[in-house]
């Protein structure tokens, strides 16, 4: 022991290893040392997700983000009239801007969706989720809530395309002649979907890798050492 003592790096492994020696051997797996993982995941996720969406919704909330940033959904490449358009680079960035500007409305409508699916997690294994990668819970929590956000976002992106008075847009909207709003939003709530997915796991990430800057005993005591 006092090799180990001596060197910090030594001793981190040290206690790594036998906090994941504990855990495996806890009857069932729900707990450590009085913490409830349960409930250590959803304080985990729910903490991740108000994060997420605090970014998300905020002025340039997916444009900003380097993982919730995306390209045009496909619908806005097939149109002929459209495809002449996005020939100019001027025109198809101002576009991806928009669209990405118009998902955070969308975000809006999936907050409480997530929210409430984290409030109502079912979690047999949570084990496998604490010991899990950076994103666990998130791929996780994605699994069980399907395709519930798309479906939320859908009517609040619809509404968000039919006032948007962004010019760019406008003409983009207007080239997709035969194509309803209804279908945009569809196509632009799926690329939603992925983002604010890709933006809850990062959360998630940051808080494994230094669950102390959230101040909750609970994430601190389950995640420090693993």
């Amino acid at each position: 022991m006092d090799s180990i003592s001596s060197n910090p790096v030594a001793r981190r492994a040290f206690l790594a290893g036998t906090a994941a020696v504990g855990i495996m051997a806890l009857p069932g797996c729900q707990s450590m040392g009085g913490f409830s993982m349960v409930e250590a995941i959803r304080r985990l996720l729910d903490i991740s997700a108000k994060n997420a969406f605090a970014k998300l919704t905020a002025p340039g909330g997916f444009w900003d983000s380097e993982v919730a940033r995306f390209d045009l959904p496909d619908m806005f490449g097939t149109s002929g009239p459209l495809k002449t358009l996005l020939l100019s680079s001027a025109f198809r960035q101002g576009l991806q801007k928009q669209l990405n500007v118009v998902a955070e409305k969308g975000a809006e409508r999936a907050a409480p969706v997530v929210y409430e699916a984290v409030s109502k997690i079912s979690i047999p294994d949570a084990i496998s989720i604490v010991r899990g990668g950076s994103s666990a819970a998130t791929a996780y929590l994605r699994g069980q809530t399907g395709q519930g956000l798309v479906g939320a976002m859908v009517p609040g992106l619809s509404d968000a395309l039919r006032v948007s008075s962004d010019p760019v847009l406008g003409k983009a909207i207007k080239a997709l002649s035969g194509v309803d709003l209804g279908q945009m939003a569809q196509s632009l709530a799926t690329k939603a979907d992925h983002s604010i997915w890709n933006q809850i796991g990062l959360e998630e990430g940051a808080i494994r890798a230094n669950p102390e800057a959230t101040r909750d005993p609970l994430l601190i005591g389950v995640f420090k050492v693993l």
